[in-house]
């Protein structure tokens, strides 16, 4: 089975721009309309992924600052 590409936040978040202005020209067939909105719903699910991942970074960063200052007081 072929592996699937994950693609950085930034990239991905471009190619499902790009995806969404394909489908809104309407000069697709139903299948390629099809095949592009699959191909949207993995890059949606990739940048809210990554954008997850980003979320418990932050919240890892300011408890471990949190935790310093209590250590200063």
């Amino acid at each position: 089975m072929e592996q699937e590409k994950i693609y950085p936040f930034e990239e991905a978040l471009e190619k499902l721009n790009e995806l969404v202005e394909k489908m809104e020209s309407g000069d697709l067939s139903l299948e390629e309309s099809l095949k592009i909105f699959e191909e949207g719903i993995k890059l949606s699910k990739d940048c809210q992924n990554a954008l997850s991942d980003a979320e418990k970074k932050v919240q890892a960063l300011l408890l471990q600052e949190d935790q310093a200052k209590e250590l200063d007081s």
